[in-house]
């Protein structure tokens, strides 16, 4: 299981949102890079980055900072957030991102999503963020009526290789992984699926590793030390 560590980026800095609320906003490092490097000493060797400013808005106000962790962090770097044009996907993997992840886009134009699958393969993932059981978008601010499973049946048929699941209501909160929901996906779909969203324990990613989980996001748990990304790194091997 794949262990990625997450650096989410809002005015150029790393922060952490609670629950995905915007006005809830925790500042954890001025220098998104520093914090990337640490995760890079602690062993990690992908990276989770997202950038909420460009969620919300669409714009790419974080894009160079993104530029200089794929160049300058040694780490394997996928990349979301206000990604909604193929401009913006070949920029960054042109950059060496190794995967960029659709959500809103993917939620409101799944032919877009669809033709660009096709197109780069496994360098596109798809965001799925769940709130109250359906579908998130533009920076979980609002929800688009479809349910998780019929969105990642309609993922699945035509070939997205990887989604990145959140559960939103536990994102940021230290509340535990839902288990119940990824059992569930797992049972039904056979794309690689990455859990985010509340992991607040080192033995709920042995879990998940023991369920074949393709890999996890580590976010606030690493920051206030609930976990150690050495000791996470470890579930890697299982």
């Amino acid at each position: 299981m794949k262990i990625l560590p997450a650096i989410d980026l809002r005015g150029g800095k790393a922060v952490r949102l609670l629950r995905g609320e915007y006005d809830n906003m925790t500042v954890y490092g001025e220098n998104p890079l520093e914090v990337a490097l640490s995760f890079k000493k602690d062993g990690a060797s992908n990276l989770h980055v997202v950038d909420l400013d460009g969620a919300l808005s669409g714009n790419t106000d974080n894009f160079d900072m993104i530029i200089k962790l794929i160049n300058e962090s040694g780490l394997s770097v996928e990349v979301g957030g206000g990604i909604r044009d193929e401009e913006r996907i070949y920029k960054y993997l042109s950059a060496g991102a190794s995967r960029v992840i659709l959500g809103t886009v993917a939620a409101e134009n799944p032919d877009f999503a669809k033709e660009m699958v096709g197109k780069y393969g496994e360098h596109i993932a798809v965001g799925a963020d769940i709130k109250d059981g359906k579908i998130a978008t533009h920076g979980w601010t609002k929800t688009d009526g479809k349910d998780v499973y019929e969105f990642l049946s309609m993922l699945e048929s035509f070939g997205t290789s990887t989604v990145i699941c959140t559960d939103v209501s536990r994102d940021g909160a230290l509340s535990g992984t839902n288990m119940g929901l990824y059992r569930s996906l797992l049972s039904k779909f056979k794309i690689n699926i990455i859990a985010s969203g509340g992991i607040t324990d080192v033995s709920e990613l042995y879990e998940l590793a023991k369920m074949n989980m393709y890999g996890a996001i580590l976010g606030k748990a690493i920051y206030n030390g609930n976990i150690s990304l050495a000791e996470a790194i470890k579930t890697e091997n299982i």
